[in-house]
């Protein structure tokens, strides 16, 4: 939980170029990859974090511009990681114009629960993260390179002159 804004923006400028990273990183045709047919592809999952910026954050009441929640996955990797980034810069760009540390008690209906926008911020995060892993591993299942997020990623290795973790 965070005590101040820029707390959480601090974390958001790192978190978020994690993800910037990642979904930079995708291609057009890595979006179609599928643990299963059952699940979502990584391009969805790419857009459904993207398009949660809207969603949650819509909720809480802050007003932004960014990709809506409800919009169709594109099939073009770059419009993805362009949509992330400019959702992301409205929002931070909105919570300085609007929002204060005392915001960060207020309490909002998220998904019939009363969450304090403190919380709502943390799980905004976490529930990146959380699909972020998801990215790296369908991005390995489709041949990509896998970009470091809390470290150097198994290509990453070789260019600092190390080598990777063993298997």
């Amino acid at each position: 939980m965070f005590a101040t804004m820029e707390g959480f923006l601090i974390n958001w400028h790192q978190e978020s170029g994690s993800t910037q990273k990642i979904l930079n990183a995708l291609t057009d045709e890595s979006l179609a990859q599928e643990v299963s047919p059952q699940d979502r592809t990584l391009g969805r999952i790419a857009w459904h974090i993207v398009t949660t910026l809207d969603e949650m954050m819509g909720r809480t009441g802050l007003k932004f511009e960014a990709a809506p929640h409800d919009s169709q996955v594109p099939q073009v990797a770059r419009e993805i990681a362009e949509a992330y980034q400019t959702s992301s810069e409205a929002m931070v760009a909105a919570i300085h114009d609007q929002w204060t540390d005392a915001t960060l008690s207020e309490e909002k209906d998220m998904y019939g629960e009363i969450w304090p926008i403190a919380v709502i911020l943390g799980i905004l995060i976490a529930h990146q993260t959380h699909h972020r892993g998801q990215l790296t591993v369908l991005m390995r299942q489709a041949g990509l390179s896998v970009p470091g997020v809390y470290g150097p990623s198994r290509e990453e290795w070789a260019v600092f002159g190390g080598q990777p973790p063993e298997v």
